[in-house]
């Protein structure tokens, strides 16, 4: 991939630039989500479906938001990160408009699949467009201060929505992503061009869709239903062996023999899937404990902005971090951040106590502020050049799955054993997750 040289002298002060916008945009693409589940009340009324019903709004998002990302990854290996980019926001965009003027339920989940689709731009071609600029000590603090930022925005997501759908309705609420598109014009000259020139291997970019589609489907099956799952484990059987066949008879095509046989990235995205399931439990999880209780949801919000604030400071720890012990390393305290994490949500939210809720939500920005630079990093030095965009976006699906897991367990089990027992259980879940990077903590001691 072509890349865009910057000289040393000026490298920390571009590198500080660049990765604030880009943390900026995956921010208010998270914000999709975690903005968008505050006006579920309000929206599902408005337009005669229930609550329950109007979580396929959010569900939806994330499903595209998974399924769409792989696709980015190799798109930028072929053309470059700007025309991909600059794409997905403007669908992303599009969306966002379309879902706040929607006349009917029906209409705003056509529009949340769009507005998925082109948020799903963000994660992959930021992180590759960072890995593709910089390098060394530079590359490890702009991708600490992308998650940082992003997490910050994430977090700030639910105040902003209460205080938005109080003042102008839960329609305004799902318009805010459109702010995105006023960032790209201070990124266009960061925006490397280039690529491979290669064609878009289109089946094979079909087959991994579907794919991933089913396997995001399977996983959300516990908050759905029977046919959901019915639908997704049918999408996984049927799509895992085309893929397999495709990769064989097209090793160099959309999904390359290379990045599927690269034990490293494959493993540390497994193992790293904690700790977005963390987040995205908590994202789920608190508002309903504390809404359920009498809170108001700019309340909730409120509570969320200690933990934005720290997202904001762990760029400056994650980065030298990442120098001093290893992305190996940082992907383990990562995860033993994110299983603390949960055992105090789930004390938190028994006793409904807003100082462990608190310290709940900025240890998972914590987890993810280190966790997610420490999976770009291994992926990135595991691969070439030509093939970096597609093995980011594969670890990012992998990545965003584990989300899709952490909000699954939380609505699913949330329902028979309560929400504070759901945290406790997925507590386990990064203690599996780092059995997957024993062979990279072997090669690579912590220092």
């Amino acid at each position: 991939m072509a890349q865009t040289v910057t000289t040393p002298a000026k490298a920390p002060d571009d590198a500080r630039r660049v990765s604030l916008l880009l943390g900026l945009l995956f921010g208010l693409a998270g914000m999709g989500s975690s903005s968008a589940a505050i006006a579920l009340p309000l929206m599902a009324p408005d337009l005669g479906v229930s609550v329950g019903s109007a979580a396929w709004s959010i569900s939806l998002y994330v499903l595209m938001l998974a399924v769409t990302t792989a696709v980015y990854g190799r798109v930028s290996d072929l053309v470059g990160v700007r025309l991909p980019l600059v794409f997905g926001i403007t669908l992303m965009t599009v969306g966002a408009v379309a879902a706040a003027l929607a006349p009917t339920f029906e209409v705003l989940l056509v529009a949340r699949l769009f507005q998925g689709a082109g948020a799903a731009a963000v994660p992959t071609l930021g992180v590759a467009a960072l890995s593709a600029r910089y390098d060394g000590s530079v590359r490890g603090l702009a991708l600490g201060r992308l998650a940082g930022v992003a997490a910050a925005v994430s977090c700030l997501g639910p105040l902003l929505g209460g205080l938005v759908e109080h003042a102008f309705g839960w329609r305004a609420v799902m318009a805010l992503p459109v702010l995105g598109v006023l960032v790209l014009p201070f990124l266009w000259r960061a925006l490397v061009g280039g690529g491979t020139g290669a064609r878009l291997d289109i089946i094979g970019a079909v087959l991994v869709a579907g794919t991933a589609g089913g396997l995001v489907l399977l996983v959300q099956s516990p908050t759905s239903g029977l046919t959901i799952a019915t639908i997704g484990a049918l999408l996984l059987i049927l799509g895992a062996p085309l893929v397999a066949l495709r990769v064989r008879h097209r090793p160099h095509g959309f999904l390359p023999m290379s990045v599927i046989r690269n034990g490293v990235v494959v493993r540390s995205a497994i193992a790293s899937a904690s700790v977005p399931a963390s987040w995205f439990a908590l994202l789920v999880g608190v508002p309903a404990v504390l809404v359920g209780a009498g809170w108001e949801p700019w309340e909730v919000g409120l509570l969320l902005v200690p933990s934005a604030v720290v997202a904001l400071l762990v760029p400056r720890v994650a980065g030298p971090l990442l120098e001093r012990i290893g992305a190996s390393w940082c992907l383990v305290l990562a995860g033993i951040v994110a299983a603390a994490t949960l055992l105090l949500a789930a004390l938190g939210t028994h006793l409904l106590a807003p100082v462990p809720v608190a310290l709940a939500v900025a240890l998972a920005t914590v987890s993810f502020g280190i966790g997610q630079p420490a999976l770009i990093a291994l992926v990135g030095a595991a691969v070439p050049a030509d093939v970096r965009g597609v093995a980011l976006g594969i670890a990012t699906l992998l990545f965003l799955v584990g989300g899709s897991v952490g909000s699954a367990v939380v609505a699913g089990l949330g329902e028979v054993i309560g929400i504070p027992g759901s945290f406790a259980a997925l507590a386990v879940l990064p203690a599996l997750g780092l059995l997957f990077l024993v062979p990279e903590l072997r090669r690579r001691p912590a220092s």
